[in-house]
């Protein structure tokens, strides 16, 4: 018996409960790359980390800089209570868009991270917005 098998897999009821669970948290670059290509934007993606100099230098196109330490009440009151929010940082190996999710959720807003964050953007071969050399 491998290890695959070892532990019996859960029930197509608990495994559809998981799944969905799982992406009521995350979405990917994928996805949030062809939502915003086909003009579909239906949520605000926040680049989560980093100086207003760094952002300006390299970030997704259509993201708005707002460093997860500055999220606060009154810097969200600016887009509509129902707004989702989707936020992202370097990637795997960074943790500031976990954190500019936990302030989000705690201020009562919907939140999403978009896996693997600028790494995972890169990967995909998607395009980033970059400032040209002085």
């Amino acid at each position: 018996m491998s290890d695959v098998t070892r532990y019996p897999a859960a029930s197509a009821d608990a495994a559809a409960d998981h799944f969905s669970r799982r992406l009521s948290f995350e979405t990917d670059c994928s996805d949030v790359y062809h939502a915003m290509a086909q003009r579909q934007q239906d949520f605000v993606l926040l680049h989560a980390i980093g100086s207003p100099q760094s952002f300006a230098r390299h970030h997704i196109p259509g993201a708005l800089h707002l460093p997860h330490a500055e999220i606060n009440a009154q810097r969200l009151a600016q887009w509509p209570e129902g707004t989702l929010f989707v936020v992202y940082c370097a990637g795997p190996h960074c943790n500031g868009a976990d954190k500019a999710a936990l302030n989000i959720a705690r201020l009562g807003r919907p939140v999403k991270i978009m896996l693997g964050g600028m790494t995972g953007w890169q990967d995909e071969g998607f395009a980033f917005n970059v400032a040209p050399e002085a």
